[in-house]
């Protein structure tokens, strides 16, 4: 039991590390929290049970492709300080299946999200209820102290 409970650790630990040190994960997290706030809070969106299975693995995929190329850019770090060919590749082939990821969710969210009666119920919204706009302007900022903020 020790060691399941050890292995669990050890990977929330990654996911900390992985949140306090990368700025691009940070930016996911807070973009994919915006989308679900947005969709578990108002039911201006219409979402099947599958529509919520691609949301989920598309947004999984991204947090997942930024875990690895933490790992890869940790790794390289870790072999070599000097510049060297192969190590750039490792370091530039994980970010691009980063971005790739990001594509892929970016689309999925179009794909799911095209709701044109949604957006025009939720601006109708914010314009009726204004400190509701203003609350979510705060959270804009306090999202851009969690992004940019200094981490150790």
């Amino acid at each position: 039991m020790k060691s399941l409970f050890n292995s669990f650790r050890f990977a929330f630990h990654g996911i900390f590390r992985t949140v306090r040190g990368e700025r691009n994960f940070r930016i996911h997290l807070v973009c994919m929290a915006y989308m679900y706030a947005f969709l578990g809070l108002y039911d201006w969106f219409t979402l099947t049970r599958g529509d919520w299975a691609l949301l989920f693995i598309a947004n999984a995929l991204v947090l997942v492709a930024e875990l690895f190329n933490t790992a890869v850019e940790a790794l390289v770090d870790l072999v070599t300080r000097n510049q060297h060919p192969l190590a750039a590749a490792a370091k530039d082939c994980a970010a691009g299946a980063v971005l790739v990821c990001a594509v892929l969710s970016v689309a999925v969210g179009i794909a799911v999200l095209f709701q044109p009666e949604a957006f025009a119920q939720m601006f109708a919204y914010y314009r009726t209820h204004i400190w509701m706009l203003v609350a979510f302007a705060l959270s804009l900022g306090i999202s851009g102290v969690f992004i940019f903020g200094k981490k150790k």
